[in-house]
């Protein structure tokens, strides 16, 4: 599998973040999500039963964020049936916050809030934003890169594509491709 890092010029190279990002290998942390709709999901359990597509974005206010979504339930909903596949929409928001948003796109799949930063925190995706924590919900002014990160059964990451540089979320098709090449691996 691939990993995708955008590096901007943004002084970052000597604090070695880069080099601390989710990439393939790593692994999915037993982390517990809030989903905007159903409470509690533990991703221990989800993954056994499919791959996990985990999609990382702000907020629900945020326009591109609600723009990919939508899109990704036009296109990728249906090309990630075949492969059992789940795919969790994660925000640092609180999921009260995040249901609008589910409602809004007509969203099928879930959106989930992490909260307390577990999936973040594990991927090292977060980066401080000063007043964050007042549009969030939450405690902490932390928000992620976008990104994208896939899970097999077992838990590894097979393939993270993280945009630091806030370029536009891969495409549906690079998306259900890699996760049917993780299929035919299994």
């Amino acid at each position: 599998m691939t990993t995708a890092v955008r590096r901007p010029g943004l002084g970052f190279a000597g604090e070695g973040i880069w080099e601390r990002l989710v990439r393939p290998g790593d692994r999915l942390p037993p982390a517990t999500l809030l989903e905007a709709d159903l409470g509690p999901i533990h991703l221990d359990r989800l993954r056994m039963t499919g791959p996990i597509v985990l999609v990382f974005f702000r907020y629900a206010q945020s326009e591109p964020a609600g723009a990919v979504l939508a899109a990704y339930q036009r296109e990728l909903v249906p090309a990630l049936e075949p492969a059992a596949a789940h795919l969790i929409a994660v925000s640092p928001q609180a999921p009260r916050r995040l249901a609008e948003l589910k409602r809004r796109h007509g969203l099928s799949f879930l959106v989930a809030g992490d909260v307390r930063h577990r999936l973040i925190d594990a991927f090292n995706l977060g980066f401080h934003e000063p007043g964050a924590d007042v549009l969030l919900g939450a405690r902490r002014s932390i928000l992620p890169f976008p990104a994208v990160v896939i899970a097999d059964r077992s838990g590894v990451v097979r393939f993270a594509d993280v945009r630091a540089d806030g370029a536009e979320y891969p495409a549906a098709e690079r998306i259900s491709t890699a996760v049917d090449s993780l299929i035919r691996r299994e």
